[in-house]
């Protein structure tokens, strides 16, 4: 069980990915995470740096999707003013929306990375499918909800229990 929580790589921020490495790996497709992997939690819209990498992306040729656990109201007000398709009230780490967000994309597993900042969605949710999964160094931890919290100190422990 604890392998599943182990990302394929590990970055500090989604600036720090080798998005040419990825496509030359045969990732087609990306499934992104909102909060704290784009943005901090509470900030509604792309910086100016994001819109950029966004753009870099998918001039490259991929396809992007974000799948996010929060409501409809904050992913659409971050995701159609930069046309990216996206999955609200997500329930990751199910395989359901990971399903749905392929479908969109047009890929299958070997295709798809998955990025996001938490282990316990958005890696185990990938693992588990067989997707490319990043990790991401949280971008505001002061802004997280509650589950959120909880979520960070399983992690916590489970990576403590990794290193024995």
């Amino acid at each position: 069980m604890l392998k599943k929580l182990v990302p394929r790589q590990s970055v500090h921020t989604i600036y720090d990915i080798d998005v040419d490495h990825l496509w030359g790996f045969g990732v087609r497709g990306i499934i992104t995470d909102l909060d704290n992997t784009l943005v901090g939690a509470r900030d509604p819209h792309a910086t100016p740096e994001l819109i950029e990498w966004l753009k870099r992306v998918q001039q490259l040729g991929f396809k992007v999707v974000i799948v996010s656990n929060n409501h409809r109201g904050r992913v659409s007000t971050f995701a159609e003013p930069l046309g990216i398709p996206f999955i609200y009230r997500a329930k990751k780490p199910t395989n359901v929306s990971f399903h749905r967000a392929m479908q969109l994309l047009g890929t299958n597993a070997r295709q798809t990375a998955v990025i996001g900042d938490q282990m316990l969605t958005d890696v185990l949710g990938g693992n588990r499918m067989g997707l490319y999964t990043i990790l991401v160094q949280p971008i505001s931890i002061m802004d997280e909800g509650f589950f959120t919290k909880i979520n960070r100190r399983i992690e916590k422990l489970a990576l403590s229990m990794m290193k024995k």
